[in-house]
C-alpha cells in the first residue's frame, strides 16, 4: 500500500505545530527585549538586531506553514489515488464472482497502483 496518510496528516499537523512555536518564540524574544527597560543606543541597536532575527524566525515559521500546506496537497493526492485503486480493485472483485473476467486474468496485488491501469471489460 502506497503514503501512509494516517502518517502523513501526523506530519502535516507536526509542521503547523512547528510553525506556530516558532512565530510565538520570535513574539516573545521581541516582547523580552522590548520590556527590557535599557536605554541608549547600544540598547537600540539590539533591538533592531532582534527584530531583524525575529523576522527570520517568523519566515521559518512560514515556511513550516508553506511545507505543512504542500504536503497536505500531496496527501490529497495520495488519499485519492488510493480511493480509486480500492474502488477498482472491489469492481474487478465483483466481475470475477459474476465470472465476467477473461481467462487467465491475474490481479495486481492489493492495494497495488497497477490497479489503476488493469483493463477488464465493466471497470
Amino acid at each position: 500500500m502506497y503514503g501512509d496518510t494516517d502518517q502523513l496528516r501526523r506530519r502535516v499537523d507536526q509542521l503547523r505545530e512547528q510553525g506556530a512555536d516558532v512565530r510565538t518564540l520570535a513574539d516573545q524574544l521581541v516582547a523580552r527585549t522590548e520590556d527590557l527597560g535599557w536605554t541608549g543606543r547600544a540598547a537600540e541597536s539590539m533591538r533592531l538586531r532582534i527584530r531583524e532575527r525575529a523576522a527570520h524566525l517568523r519566515g521559518a515559521a512560514a515556511d513550516h506553514e508553506t511545507a505543512a500546506d504542500s504536503l497536505d496537497r500531496h496527501l490529497a493526492d495520495v488519499a485519492g489515488l488510493k480511493d480509486a485503486i480500492s474502488q477498482r480493485e472491489r469492481k474487478a472483485a465483483a466481475l470475477v464472482a459474476d465470472e465476467l473476467v477473461p481467462a487467465g486474468f491475474i490481479p495486481p496485488p492489493p492495494g497495488h497502483r497497477d490497479w489503476l491501469s488493469v483493463e477488464l471489460p465493466g471497470l
